[in-house]
């Protein structure tokens, strides 16, 4: 018997990417399921959602009038799916395409096993096919989070073992009802970044499995350049989430040493801002150093970043 999903989709000044996926979840061979967009204050919102109205016309909008974030955005929606029925729901990025068995596969690997909370999928470049993102992920407090074979030719794209994966990102993340009564919505302390690996920590401390379906196969529109995060704003929320994160589930010792580290980092931007010349060093060093500020004064969210 196959249950309802509701899929979740942000959308933020991507109307192209938006319609673009919601016409590729219009051809999935899942029969009971729903999609609920949320527009988080789009600039072009008016446009968007009245494409949306005309070209999928079932498709549920809840349209903000101000940003919330990938957590609030989706929390909004999770809401709206679990008062709806849903038994489970589905968060995708904007900028993504779906095979049309994907849901069909993540559905089957939960109900695999009743201790599967968090299911993902593997997760392709968009301008590679058979380029992977994502397969599964790997977490210590020493190193963070890493996607394994990221950047790997799939040779095994027939793949259909469910494995045991320490996160599930967020770009397309598959939970179950009962995990999100037991554990709660995302944490919008994070407001873009780690929400998804803080969320599959909680579900793992409370018993259940996160895991990645092989056979569920998606395409992101990800530049493989994309790490190299360039923008003072990146480095702002990558610092503080860290510490936010390091703060919720840390073990005391690590915690010790990650708040140490923090205190040598910010000394570290200082003497950049002391050295470097350039504009883009300096908007860095600031926007870490704020970071950093930010945290132990519990400034948490949105940040408005004037450097």
């Amino acid at each position: 018997m196959d249950q309802k999903v509701s899929i979740i989709i942000i959308n933020y000044n991507g109307a192209d990417d938006t319609l673009e996926c919601l016409d590729s979840l219009s051809k999935i061979d899942y029969p009971d399921y729903e999609i609920i967009l949320v527009d988080n204050a789009s600039s072009d919102a008016s446009f968007t959602l009245n494409e949306v109205h005309k070209n999928f016309p079932a498709v549920k909008i809840l349209a903000f009038p101000r940003n919330f974030g990938f957590a609030g955005g989706n929390n909004a929606g999770i809401k709206a799916a679990l008062d709806g029925g849903a038994r489970y729901a589905l968060l995708l990025n904007n900028d993504t395409t779906v095979a049309s068995d994907f849901l069909s596969q993540m559905v089957k690997a939960a109900k695999s096993d009743r201790n599967i909370g968090i299911v993902g999928a593997k997760i392709y470049y968009f301008a590679e096919k058979n380029r992977i993102w994502y397969n599964g992920s790997i977490f210590s407090w020493i190193n963070g989070g890493r996607h394994i074979q990221d950047d790997a030719i799939d040779e095994n794209p027939g793949d259909k073992e469910i494995r045991n994966t320490e996160y599930v990102t967020g770009c397309a993340l598959l939970i179950k009802k009962e995990v999100v009564e037991k554990i709660g919505l995302l944490c919008e302390d994070f407001f873009m970044y780690y929400e998804d690996i803080e969320w599959s920590l909680r579900a793992r401390g409370a018993g259940y499995k996160t895991v990645v379906a092989p056979a569920a196969h998606i395409w992101h529109k990800v530049s493989r350049s994309a790490s190299k995060m360039g923008a003072p704003v990146i480095h702002y929320y990558n610092i503080r989430n860290t510490l936010i994160l390091t703060k919720a589930h840390a073990p005391a010792p690590i915690k010790a040493l990650v708040y140490l580290w923090s205190a040598y980092h910010c000394v570290k931007q200082i003497a950049k801002l002391i050295m470097f010349r350039d504009r883009d060093s300096k908007h860095i060093a600031r926007a870490i150093m704020r970071g950093i500020s930010d945290f132990y004064r519990g400034k948490y969210g949105k940040i408005d970043l004037m450097l």
